[in-house]
């Protein structure tokens, strides 16, 4: 009964944060009084209401947990994006300016490179890519991923860490005895590469 009276007690702390930006403990203390129950309680309170509330400088800022997971995602695209243009840039020297890259946005670029793949359960195995875009990948070998998250190392030169991408696998289809190409899109970059140059 207390643990239901505290939800929506934390829910009432929740809906004034978003409407003042923040919360000080003696609002939230206030709020305990106001619905009966013992102030002391108001750690709980504040501990049911994350990750609704940030502490800083003592006050219980509101966060829009949404909003977080929203620029958190995209800020992972934008590592996606500029980790593929080096990978390109570095198979493709000739356009180091960048200029076939950019013109072409999220249009599929012909490149084959053989590469790792970890599957979620850690095998290893060796495929080939054929094509590969800003936002996916296409890989051919005798392995069926279909519905997989996996790992897609792509090596570097000069023994740099290989490019570690994790890539959900949207659709699988034969094109051969025992030969399959797996389409990927790219969720993350695991283990983010050095930075871009600012123009890429």
């Amino acid at each position: 009964m207390i643990s239901n009276n505290l939800q929506g007690i934390a829910e009432l702390v929740v809906r004034r944060a978003r409407r003042q930006g923040f919360v000080a403990p003696e609002e939230v203390r206030e709020e305990c009084t106001q619905a009966g129950a013992p102030e002391g309680l108001w750690q709980d309170v504040v501990a049911l209401a994350r990750p609704a509330l940030t502490l800083r400088r003592g006050r219980y800022y509101y966060t829009d947990p949404v909003s977080d997971r929203v620029r958190r995602e995209q800020l992972q695209q934008r590592c996606v994006r500029r980790a593929v243009r080096q990978l390109i840039r570095q198979a493709r020297p000739d356009d180091a300016g960048g200029g076939r890259v950019e013109r072409r946005g999220e249009d599929r670029v012909e490149f084959v490179q053989a590469v790792t793949v970890r599957t979620e359960n850690g095998q290893e195995f060796s495929l080939q890519t054929r094509d590969l875009s800003v936002s996916g990948v296409r890989l051919v070998g005798a392995k069926r991923l279909l519905g997989q998250k996996v790992h897609v190392l792509f090596p570097r030169p000069g023994g740099r860490s290989p490019f570690d991408f994790l890539v959900r696998i949207l659709w699988t289809c034969a094109v051969g005895e025992g030969l399959f190409e797996n389409g990927g899109a790219f969720l993350e970059v695991s283990a983010p590469a050095e930075a871009a140059p600012a123009n890429g």
